[in-house]
């Protein structure tokens, strides 16, 4: 009686053809584009003909190989037209005649393929497509700028730079605990909070806007322990690749693709921590949400556990940035939280980029009550231990008067520029009005990506 092992193999496969006898993989990859249906074998037809045109063209422009036979027709003409030919009056027109037909078939051929192909794969970019082309090689030519931070801050931020460079890093805090993020990590257990991460794909996405609007498209149900209510399409998407992969930084990788993304997000860490804040009350508060929302001030925060290691991607763009930028956004919950992972730290203190902290516009209440400028600067140094950035943006403008007692409603208030108390410090500071005012005080996003350009020119001009 067969064993199972022999079973299979006898019902395996047969093995296949030795490499000698096999056409060669390309060979065979292009026979395909003559399979009917293809709309492609008459363009490929027509390049060839070009080429002989255009070399027919040179050969009669040189009077190569063909003077023979052209004294004989010039001959041939006169004895029966009695029109005698001007042998070299009739190669120039000749020659560049077909040189240019050549040419012009050649230019046809490869237009007409293009567009065919086209027509498949992006078919919404078929009229635009030298426009597509240019813009997306300069993108890739821009400046290598890391971003680090969390929240909407490095969302906002990462829209405006997206229209100057595609050579972006987003390097995304791993502690949120709250909204969708805070349910899944309940539900599913041990997967990395996404939400975060899904802003910044969003924000640097290239896919039509109805795509972008999916992803950060929340259910609302009638009833909320449906289990879906809360949940953000994003989310959700994301939670199931790392399932299906089995890794995060898979899943980040394939659903960036699906998004056509502007450069790439990276988790600051993928191992699972919490962040803890000590009070100045004494008192330990555990995790992101319960931090934000607790009114005592803030001494330090600090990682559970303590010295999670950072993806090795992360520190390698890092030592290769034109600019590395730290926030805008929460520096208590989003901006720290990043530098807790030391080596992270001891990268920035070491980088030869531009490095730039943005300051917030706004105080938080709870967080960052009566803080001036220079104050969100000390608490970065303290945690970080380390010097981790040499100039400080800070914005002047101030908003509108309706805003300004919104926010003071809720205990919100203008940071103040405080630039001696900065310059102080050993920091240069820039300072310009780059505020956005709609029904929220926030950060400009172009205006915040020109002053960072501006400091990868200038260190651009001071490498050369």
């Amino acid at each position: 009686m067969a064993t199972p092992q022999r079973a299979r193999q006898a019902t395996a496969r047969p093995s296949a053809p030795r490499a000698e006898t096999a056409p060669p993989l390309r060979m065979r990859q292009g026979l395909k584009w003559l399979y009917p249906g293809m709309r492609v074998k008459r363009w490929l037809l027509l390049i060839p003909l070009g080429l002989f045109l255009g070399i027919l063209g040179v050969m009669v422009l040189a009077q190569l190989q063909t003077l023979d036979y052209l004294d004989r027709l010039a001959v041939l003409v006169d004895r029966l037209f009695n029109l005698p030919l001007d042998l070299p009056a009739v190669f120039v027109p000749l020659g560049g005649g077909l040189l240019v037909a050549g040419m012009v078939v050649i230019w046809w051929a490869m237009l007409g393929l293009n567009r065919s192909i086209l027509s498949v794969i992006s078919p919404e970019h078929l009229d635009e497509l030298p426009d597509v082309i240019r813009r997306r090689r300069s993108l890739s030519q821009g400046a290598r700028i890391v971003v680090i931070g969390g929240g909407t801050g490095l969302s906002t931020l990462l829209r405006g730079l997206k229209k100057y460079t595609a050579n972006l890093t987003a390097v995304v805090t791993m502690t949120d605990d709250g909204g969708s993020s805070g349910l899944l990590q309940k539900q599913l257990g041990g997967i990395l909070p996404p939400g975060d991460i899904r802003n910044c794909l969003v924000a640097l996405a290239d896919a039509e806007p109805l795509m972008q609007e999916l992803f950060q498209y929340r259910f609302a149900t009638k009833n909320d322990a449906d289990g879906l209510s809360g949940h953000s399409f994003g989310n959700l998407l994301i939670a199931a690749m790392a399932d299906i992969t089995g890794d995060f930084e898979r899943a980040v990788e394939e659903t960036s693709n699906i998004l056509a993304i502007r450069g790439r997000v990276l988790p600051s860490t993928v191992e699972n921590v919490i962040l803890v804040g000590e009070m100045e009350d004494g008192r330990e508060v555990t995790g992101e949400t319960n931090i934000a929302h607790d009114r005592a001030r803030i001494q330090r925060i600090k990682l559970c556990p303590d010295e999670p290691r950072p993806l090795p991607e992360v520190i390698r763009a890092i030592e290769e940035a034109d600019v590395i930028v730290m926030g805008p956004g929460s520096v208590f919950t989003s901006v720290i939280p990043n530098l807790l992972v030391h080596e992270i730290s001891e990268a920035l203190s070491q980088a030869r980029a531009a490095r730039v902290y943005v300051c917030n516009v706004m105080t938080q209440p709870g967080e960052t009550d009566g803080f001036a400028a220079s104050d969100h600067i000390r608490a970065v140094e303290r945690h970080a231990g380390c010097r981790v950035f040499d100039h400080v943006l800070v914005n002047k403008a101030t908003p509108s008067d309706d805003l300004v007692v919104r926010y003071a409603k809720i205990g919100a208030h203008l940071v103040t520029p405080d630039v001696e108390n900065i310059s102080q410090l050993g920091y240069k500071a820039i300072v310009g009005s780059f505020i956005s005012e709609s029904a929220v005080v926030r950060h400009d996003p172009d205006r915040l990506a020109k002053a960072i350009l501006r400091l990868a020119e200038g260190r651009s001009r001071f490498a050369r």
